[in-house]
């Protein structure tokens, strides 16, 4: 028995209380955490305005590739020029014009109020890996991921209040192309209460989406408009290009009113100059080029500045993440955000192939670098590895430790007068200790952060409980969560209207993604 047990039993016999009532619970509130840490900065602010006037000299002179016809007319109808490449030069007037309407703060709505996601300055959010091809576990191992994995990895985001956005978690791989889009929605709104996301991989599959989450939602198509329900990440084809998908993407969402989030991936020395700064040079003129589209199609329309820059290692061309590289990007990237006063996507994640303390450190100095540069939202912070070609569930749950954490450290600190503890102190004797006292008693089941997967036991008891590391217990967190099933609710009349609409559409052929 620990000295912590024997006193508080002591305790307890000495003073005769009364029957123990029901565990206290420590309240938290991690879906509506504020960074309280001012940003850093990672250069001077003349040398961000110099980096933003460069990235417009990009793209006047250098110009930006356009594959989408609609995207160039609307472009060259602003006044862009386009030459026979597809090479699209946007000015600086058209950029400015366009930030001048651009969102300064953007509210997202979940399912539940309580699930609303709040993009202003100070507000974070974290989300779980997404995008990943294979999913991996302790129990199945790596394996191409499936609609099964899709569904699990909701379940395991639902039940965690720090994680607040709903990525495309995992590719469910055993469904067909053209009708992947519905299970992945009626997964999203059946299992979770968060604010779902939506593919950009053409307008037939966007409108569909749409369609379903006005359905799960109980909206008209006017209430949809006014406001931002779902969101969609946008990357342009570094170097300077963006894709059909991509400028459609840009179109659909803004011309809705729904939110996108504009991601250059540019890692220094393979899509991007080697320099933390020329690779967010890069960066800074294709968000540029982006978001002048998205408020060329409706001026106001929600759009988030995003960034996703690293370095690869140099023997290999592989990603490398969780770099001082990517933590000084994240840095400049916030500045930008600032100059430009948008809300901003982050990133942190690894490139280690199994969930190790390579893949935690590399996760955590990621998510750090994002937090300290005032990032909005920080994507991947929960389960990534190798550098997205997997999803870990054991690494989902050894991350979502970390990210309470933190969020723990942006928690403000009490400072009531009982916080002070003077009436503690003059109970303890010197020399004593405060297991016992009073206002430890009061304290004891709600003060301190309670762990998901760490084992705080000393070694003789960590081999008598099994000697099992935290990615081996993490292995029976997410089992248990994953059999207790969904605690979410949606109404028999909208889940009926929303697979009767899933009906129709199958039959219907689906919609295939346009390339």
């Amino acid at each position: 028995m620990s000295l912590l047990d024997q006193s508080l039993g002591r305790a307890k016999r000495s003073r005769r209380r009364p029957a123990a009532k029901a565990k206290a619970h420590r309240h938290t509130a991690y879906n509506k955490v504020r960074n309280p840490y001012p940003p850093v900065d990672g250069v001077s602010a003349d040398r961000i305005e110099a980096l933003h006037n460069t990235s417009l000299r990009v793209l006047e002179e250098l110009g930006i590739k356009v594959l989408l016809p609609e995207a160039k007319a609307i472009l060259v109808k602003a006044g862009a020029r386009l030459a026979d490449d597809d090479m699209v030069y946007i000015g600086r007037d058209m950029v400015n014009a366009a930030l001048a309407t651009v969102p300064k703060t953007i509210l997202l709505k979940g399912g539940d109020t309580k699930r609303d996601i709040d993009l202003s300055p100070g507000r974070i959010a974290f989300q779980p890996a997404g995008g990943c091809p294979n999913a991996t576990d302790l129990k199945r191992g790596r394996r191409p991921g499936s609609r099964q994995d899709f569904q699990e990895l909701c379940l395991l985001t639902q039940h965690y209040d720090v994680l607040n956005f709903l990525p495309p978690l995992v590719e469910a791989q055993d469904v067909p192309n053209a009708l992947r889009h519905y299970a992945f929605m009626q997964d999203q709104v059946t299992l979770t209460d968060r604010v779902p996301f939506v593919f950009s991989r053409g307008t037939p599959q966007v409108l569909q989406g749409f369609a379903m989450l006005r359905i799960a939602r109980g909206l008209s198509e006017a209430e949809f408009q006014q406001q931002v329900w779902c969101y969609t990440v946008i990357n342009t084809n570094s170097p300077r290009q963006i894709d059909i998908p991509m400028g459609q993407g840009l179109i659909d969402f803004a011309r809705h009113g729904q939110m996108s989030v504009v991601t250059p991936f540019t890692l220094m020395g393979a899509m991007a100059p080697i320099s933390p700064a020329g690779a967010m040079t890069l960066s800074h003129a294709e968000c540029l080029a982006a978001i002048t589209l998205t408020q060329l199609v409706k001026p106001g329309a929600p759009v988030c500045y995003g960034t996703f820059t690293s370095n690869v290692d140099m023997k290999s061309g592989s990603p490398a993440l969780g770099t001082p590289e990517q933590y000084k990007a994240n840095l400049i990237a916030g500045q930008l955000a600032r100059f430009l006063d948008m809300p901003w996507r982050s990133a942190s994640g690894s490139a280690c192939a199994v969930a190790d303390a390579q893949a935690a450190h590399e996760t955590q100095m990621g998510t750090w670098g994002a937090v300290n540069a005032g990032a909005n939202i920080i994507m991947h912070a929960a389960g990534w590895l190798e550098a997205g070609l997997s999803v870990s569930y054991e690494k989902f749950i050894t991350d979502v430790e970390m990210l309470q954490i933190m969020a723990e450290t942006m928690t403000p600190v009490e400072v009531s007068d009982d916080d002070f503890a003077f009436d503690a102190i003059a109970e303890v004797q010197p020399g004593g200790h405060f297991f016992a006292c009073q206002h430890t008693m009061a304290r004891y089941q709600t003060e301190f952060y309670q762990p998901v997967v760490y084992d705080w036991s000393n070694y003789g008891t960590w081999i008598e409980r099994g000697g099992q590391t935290a990615t081996e217990r993490a292995t029976g967190i997410w089992q248990a969560i994953v059999d207790a099933g969904s605690q979410v609710n949606l109404s028999e009349e909208r889940q009926g209207a929303l697979e009767e609409y899933i009906r129709h559409a199958t039959a219907a052929g689906g919609a295939m993604p346009e390339s």
